[in-house]
């Protein structure tokens, strides 16, 4: 932003010196288009009203400009109403702009517009700046986009941190635990009304394509984070023909079922949970000490003594072994959290639930006032209750939660029984997961982390593999996705590809 205000400066000196006559603006940067133009191609007359419309784009601060597209409610049928879709964009000011290029940071239910307007330089780097609009979006059901809505702020923390008084895993906890669904599902419908049956990836891919379309694209360049893989394999499955330049890190494989889903990622937390007391007990502040094993071990204690005794924090709250389960996973997907977390594991010990509440508290976007910042736990519940399908059987529960609880021993106990909230969903899914292909569409980049604890590496390796025109980007270390991570390998295996086309020859394994 600091080159934003340096470059009026010169601006103005050069004013004074020579006059404002034409040869000042060779100096100047082109000013920022305030109108899209759609591309012209053609569509279903019914949907030609949506992807004939002209975005109109107005400033909204740190030189970025903001606007909202229209998108139909339900893509099968156009004329039953529509939703706004949230955009920001930085427009690119150099003279080789190839296009837009479109930002998910993943989710389900992350907000794209904040993503963009909140952490540009986070997002992307110098080098896309410069090729690129880069548009930041909030999907169907998403933060400024028509939005899923379920509770207010004392309901939701009721709902996130409230303990049982059951013993879990037993019939009376499942019952309990299916009213809790059952009464956030009819809050959520009672809120959100027919949004709620129409916030699949499919519908928000097929955004994707008409967000294209009025930014005046022929193909979609686009950068997709963790779940925004799964948003962007599904457009390319959708609409090989036109797909562009596609990047896709921190891989889903679109073929897991959710249960695959909890016991990958029960093992990828338990082994991101391992690197960090491997690094904590190689230094002099660590919380713990002995081994790995003896130190995993006693996590699992402290996970079960607040699971029978919870701790009570300063504003009243009290902390479960869900709610620290949460706290302990939060500074897992980046190792420049360790600290952080041995700095939490230290004050639990002593009795002190605040700072796991504050790393559970930023998870789900609860502010330090008791409100809450975003959507993103009702987006995530919504959009994926409509993504997977569900069991509703206590004895196939039992059974997969003692699978997951054997596979991650101190991290999955608390991962079992997912299935409870979206059996009881007012929506109910029909969607049966399956490969991705996208058969003929051009060379998409999937970019996969060796120790990635929230999107497992082995799903990026089969997300390429099911590709028909995937290429494996491997970054051998810690932490949750790997661009723009200081690692100039993959930074420059994204950037030569999003920018010039190249696809690497082989895997550059960085």
């Amino acid at each position: 932003m600091t080159r934003i205000r340096a470059f009026a400066a010169l601006a103005a000196a050069l004013a004074l010196t020579i006059g404002l006559s034409g040869c000042v603006s060779m100096f100047l940067p082109k000013p920022a288009p305030t109108t899209s133009v759609p591309v012209t191609e053609e569509v279903d007359p019914a949907l030609a009203p949506f992807y004939s419309q002209v975005l109109t784009w107005s400033n909204c601060g740190d030189g970025l400009q903001c606007s909202t597209a229209k998108a139909p409610l339900d893509w099968a049928d156009p004329t039953a109403g529509n939703v706004d879709l949230a955009l920001v964009r930085h427009v690119t000011t150099d003279g080789s702009r190839i296009g837009s290029l479109l930002v998910n940071p993943g989710g389900p239910g992350g907000s794209g517009y904040d993503f963009v307007k909140d952490s540009l330089d986070y997002a992307v780097d110098d080098r896309l700046k410069k090729s690129f609009d880069i548009v930041g979006f909030d999907p169907r059901g998403v933060g400024r986009s028509t939005a899923v809505k379920c509770y207010d702020p004392a309901e939701m923390d009721q709902y996130l941190f409230g303990l049982s008084t059951e013993q879990r895993g037993t019939d009376a906890w499942i019952s309990e635990q299916e009213t809790v669904a059952t009464d956030f599902g009819d809050a959520c419908a009672k809120n959100t009304g027919a949004l709620l049956g129409e916030v699949d990836t499919v519908s928000a891919a097929r955004d994707l394509d008409l967000l294209r379309a009025v930014l005046g694209d022929t193909q979609l360049h686009y950068l997709g984070y963790s779940y925004g893989t799964f948003l962007g394999a599904t457009f390319a499955n959708l609409y090989p023909d036109k797909v562009g330049r596609l990047v896709l890190d921190g891989a889903i494989d679109p073929s897991a079922s959710y249960f695959d889903v909890s016991i990958t990622q029960a093992q990828g937390f338990e082994s991101a949970l391992r690197a960090y007391l491997k690094d904590c007990l190689a230094g002099s502040d660590c919380p713990f000490d002995g081994s790995v094993d003896s130190a995993m071990s006693t996590i699992g204690s402290i996970l079960k003594s607040v699971d029978a005794s919870p701790i009570t924090a300063t504003d009243g709250r009290q902390l479960g072994a869900d709610t620290l389960a949460t706290a302990i996973i939060f500074p897992l997907y980046q190792p420049t959290a360790w600290s952080a977390l041995s700095d939490m594991f230290t004050s639990v010990m002593h009795g002190d639930a605040d700072t796991a509440f504050s790393f559970a508290d930023s998870y789900y976007g609860r502010t330090a006032e008791g409100t809450y910042s975003d959507n993103s736990t009702e987006a995530f519940a919504a959009i994926n209750c409509l993504d997977y399908s569900f069991n509703d059987d206590p004895a196939a529960m039992r059974a997969q939660a003692a699978e997951i609880a054997a596979a991650a021993p101190v991290i999955g106990p608390y991962f079992g029984y997912g299935d409870i909230d979206c059996a009881n969903w007012p929506s109910k899914s029909t969607v049966e997961r399956g490969e991705i292909h996208a058969l003929g569409a051009a060379p998409i980049l999937v970019v996969g982390t060796t120790n990635d604890p929230a999107t497992p590496y082995s799903w990026a390796v089969s997300l390429a593999k099911q590709l028909d025109s995937g290429h494996l980007v491997t970054y051998q270390g810690e932490g949750h996705t790997a661009y723009n991570k200081s690692n100039s390998c993959v930074n420059n295996a994204v950037d030569d590809y999003l920018i010039n086309g190249t696809v690497p020859a082989s895997d550059p394994m960085c």
